[in-house]
């Protein structure tokens, strides 16, 4: 029997497993036809084949390339080699990795454990997107350690912190090791009584809230005058980079992620007393890679009903004007969706489509071919000025989009 399990790109832990018991030949790539299909932009239609080279030993295997961008066996470019039992198969550089295994798996570990014959290991042969060495399983780069978290390289930085990928060996704060997300507010903002509270109030949200298109809560702490949120770390890409990098998706796509973003904003905007998000935008909402499910992230600009409102949050284009105003209701993030839908439709910023109309201005995009009439209509109501003119809820507009399906 050979499983073939694709790994985690920064866990390795499987995501999806293969077994076959009688091919001699497996093949894989993108094209439907393969035995296994990976829809990856850097995998061959027909990447890579699996040959079972003697068949009165079912655990003598070769591989061949047959890729354009290469396969890398063991972190070695090869052409041709023979497969050994827990080789790794990573199909061009920055490409999925594939475990090779002709026993059967009876456990899986999170990372790969540190050999004593390998604790003077150099690391060589690794790609420059890992995280862990391939061989020894340890972090290849600590930039720095905060408690017990290894900081393994930065995610972003911004006007109120910075975020890095964290590696918690010990396992304290989720019960196992893990990867984590860990946000430092920056120093000068520390000295802002106004970004601590909008820095302590994210911290406080996410630990109320659990939802899987939320991330889930780890830690909140300070540590050298500093302060430190630890959240879950999404495997994904958000629908800005996704859009800008491989270009506007089919209308189908986009209903359904912001029908899933809708189910995020329902959870929220039922809390007691209700949440609003006041940032959504296409840069806050990730695509998870395990399911291809929307997460909705950043939630620092989140303010509840009731209370003061007179700060000014919110991107330009995606912001409704009572929002602009400093006087958000939960109907200022159903706003937010209909530049978002604009914005997934034609990768442009939805602002270009912003034009007057009337007394006022709205959104205007009757000229463009890949929005259908049906879901103009949506975008044109739920981005109405006056919050009374648009849909009342996440879900009454989850409903309308589904309709547009």
């Amino acid at each position: 029997m050979v499983t073939l399990s694709l790994l985690h790109p920064e866990q390795n832990t499987p995501l999806q497993q293969w077994q076959f018991e009688d091919e001699s030949v497996i093949r894989i790539g993108r094209s439907p036809s393969n035995n296994v299909v990976l829809s990856d932009p850097l995998v061959s239609r027909h990447h890579l084949e699996l040959r079972c080279i003697n068949l009165n030993n079912p655990s003598s295997w070769q591989m061949i390339n047959q890729g354009t961008n290469g396969t890398f066996l063991d972190g070695i470019l090869v052409s041709q080699s023979l497969l050994a039992d827990g080789s790794l198969i990573q199909l061009a550089r920055g490409g999925p990795i594939l475990k090779f295994q002709t026993q059967p798996t009876i456990t899986v570990q999170e990372k790969p454990s540190l050999s004593p014959s390998l604790q003077g290991c150099s690391h060589s042969g690794n790609s420059p997107n890992n995280l862990f060495c391939i061989y020894c399983g340890q972090p290849l780069s600590v930039q720095k350690t905060v408690r017990q978290y290894q900081v393994l390289r930065t995610l972003g930085q911004g006007g109120m912190g910075t975020t890095f990928i964290a590696w918690d060996q010990t396992g304290r704060t989720t019960g196992r090791p893990q990867l984590l997300v860990l946000k430092e507010m920056n120093a000068d903002m520390a000295k802002i009584a106004k970004a601590q509270e909008l820095f302590e109030r994210e911290a406080r949200t996410l630990k109320t809230l659990h939802h899987p298109g939320i991330p889930k809560y780890y830690d909140f702490f300070m540590e050298a005058g500093k302060k430190y949120l630890a959240m879950e770390l999404i495997h994904g890409q958000d629908l800005e980079k996704r859009v800008y990098e491989r270009g506007p998706v089919t209308q189908c796509i986009a209903i359904a992620w912001m029908i899933q973003t809708c189910d995020v904003l329902a959870y929220i905007h039922s809390q007691q007393p209700p949440l609003i998000h006041r940032d959504i935008k296409p840069a806050n909402l990730m695509v998870r890679t395990a399911d291809n499910r929307v997460v909705v992230l950043d939630f620092g600009a989140v303010k509840e009903t009731g209370t003061s409102l007179n700060t000014r949050i919110g991107a330009e284009g995606y912001c409704a004007p009572e929002q602009e105003r400093g006087q958000p209701l939960t109907q200022s993030d159903l706003y937010a969706i209909g530049p978002t839908l604009i914005f997934l439709l034609t990768g442009e910023n939805p602002f270009k489509y912003y034009r007057p109309k009337g007394r006022g201005y709205a959104f205007q995009v009757e000229n463009v071919p890949t929005i259908t009439p049906q879901l103009r209509a949506v975008i044109e109501r739920v981005t109405e000025p006056l919050p009374s003119d648009r849909y009342a809820t996440a879900k009454e507009l989850a409903s309308a989009l589904a309709a547009c399906q």
